[in-house]
């Protein structure tokens, strides 16, 4: 009988090198555009590749576009890779693999055409199914060892996109809707939970939302702290995303909207601005859908939180008003207070301190009225940072001192980075250059321990500032270039100011 097929893929290079032996090097040299779909759709599987050559070198009148073509309307099907007989057709070929796998085993590949992602673990594919963790990995081995997923990194485990597609249409032909949706609704549940629960392992203090209850057979992860919490965001991040999308498409409004509540403050902290537009708009249109005014807030403070970053500062407004607004409606104090927060930002940023003072007051004025410590803190460090805008910098020492207190009597590193920050700035205007470059020490270290790369990058430029005005060129040399390759990779309307510095002082970036 057929045996199952090893599915090793290749690389572009040699993707290309395939073609070539089969179709020629003139007619791949002359579309190389087609050429690029070709090994993209067939994502480097052999078999794949080898059916489209052969389609090609049979008809070698037609261009490699119109090939090209034919793959990308039939994009998630199979349609386009039938062979001739059963061993060049790729439907064929899968099932030798998927008729030696076992029932529980066959039942996880085809339920894997429901996930998203593009990777799954074994807790998310646990999930999908409705069974024990242990159980999950036990199932995802075998079908690794049929070569039907790939485990691409420790734990991870991915399909090529024409296996995806084949568990597609065995689940269609084999599993219920019902069974297809509860599935979906599993899973999604396993994604909208562990994010949440690494949500308050990495900002602790952080005003939580009301969260349904999971369903059962769904596995929620727990996290020890902010490291542990961190690395899950950063290995589970593409499939959050495809999941928080699918979740949009497929009615689940409420899992959409919490989703990217969930993912708000590590995409702000990593500085991935334009994903987190593009996921706080699904989920201001799910929100909207369900007519879910606190969904609505919070998606349009996501909005304007990453408009703000990236520096759109009319937009960010906007959004940031509107969810002061939706939150007021619905009496959230705290929601109110964090817009205050984001627009004295936001007015800082512009230039309008005074205006900055005034929000940042108001959301102190918020969160003392609810008894809102963590809040509290956070707001008297904004005050402080505001009054050092207006150039007050003895307020900026007293209300920045006591929110130090409350931060580090809280446990909470990351307000307290940012007291740090601001005392140094305060302490560098004062000319006090050895106490601001202190405080801008803690403040890095705490923020790259934390993997803050945006706030460590602004701390990194203000460090330098202060070396300089203390007489070290070389250390503020090395801080700002260490800024600016920070800046850079994320993109930051900050890196020429960083620029321009290392300009001035006569560095390698002059």
């Amino acid at each position: 009988p057929p045996q199952p097929l090893p599915l090793d893929l290749l690389d572009r290079d040699e993707a290309r090198e395939l073609l070539i032996s089969r179709v020629g090097a003139e007619r791949v040299a002359a579309e190389p555009e087609a050429v690029e779909e070709v090994i993209t759709v067939c994502a480097g599987l052999p078999l794949a590749l080898a059916i489209v050559a052969a389609r090609a070198a049979t008809h070698p009148r037609f261009g490699l576009e119109a090939l090209a073509a034919e793959l990308r309307d039939a994009r998630g099907s199979l349609d386009a890779f039938e062979g001739g007989d059963a061993t060049t057709d790729v439907r064929a070929v899968f099932s030798w693999s998927y008729h030696t796998l076992g029932g529980d085993a066959a039942r996880l590949f085809r339920l894997l055409g429901v996930h998203a992602g593009p990777d799954i673990a074994a807790p998310a594919a646990a999930s999908l199914v409705g069974i024990p963790v242990p159980q999950a990995r036990r199932l995802l081995i075998q079908l690794t060892r049929a070569h039907l997923i790939t485990e691409r990194a420790p734990g991870q485990y991915g399909l090529h996109d024409l296996l995806r597609a084949y568990a597609m249409e065995l689940t269609h032909a084999y599993d219920t809707r019902e069974e297809r949706r509860a599935a979906l609704h599993r899973v999604l549940d396993h994604y909208l939970h562990t994010a949440v629960a690494a949500g308050t392992a990495f900002t602790p203090h952080r005003e939580p939302i009301e969260v349904k209850p999971v369903r059962p057979g769904v596995d929620v992860g727990e996290f020890r702290g902010h490291g542990q919490a961190l690395l899950w965001f950063i290995l589970t991040y593409p499939a959050l995303m495809a999941s928080l999308q699918q979740a949009a498409e497929a009615g689940f409004e409420t899992h959409a909207w919490q989703l990217a509540w969930s993912l708000m403050e590590f995409l702000d902290q990593r500085g991935h601005w334009h994903d987190q537009r593009t996921v706080h708009r699904i989920a201001l249109g799910s929100a909207h859908r369900i007519r879910d005014l606190t969904g609505q807030a919070h998606s349009c403070h996501g909005l304007g939180l990453a408009d703000l970053r990236m520096g759109r500062y009319d937009r960010a407004r906007g959004h940031l008003v509107r969810a002061m607004n939706l939150h007021r409606e619905t009496g959230s104090a705290v929601g109110q207070a964090l817009a205050h927060v984001a627009l004295n930002l936001a007015s800082e940023r512009e230039g309008r301190h005074d205006e900055g003072l005034h929000h940042a007051l108001r959301s102190l004025k918020l969160y003392r009225a609810v008894g809102h410590r963590s809040g509290e803190a956070y707001a008297l460090n904004n005050v402080g940072w505001a009054y050092a805008m207006l150039g007050d910098y003895q307020q900026t020492l007293v209300h920045c001192e006591k929110a130090l207190t409350l931060l580090r009597e809280a446990g909470d590193r990351r307000g307290e980075s940012a007291a740090w920050d601001s005392l140094g700035y305060a302490h560098q205007h004062i000319g006090d250059h050895q106490q601001a470059i202190s405080c801008y020490r803690h403040a890095v270290e705490l923020r790259r321990g934390r993997g803050e790369r945006v706030r460590e990058a602004e701390s990194l430029h203000r460090l330098g500032s202060a070396q300089l005005a203390a007489g070290d060129r070389t250390g503020a040399r090395h801080s700002w270039q260490r800024a600016l390759t920070r800046f850079d990779a994320l993109g930051h309307p900050d890196a020429h100011r960083v620029r321009d510095g290392l300009a001035r002082l006569g560095g390698p970036d002059g």
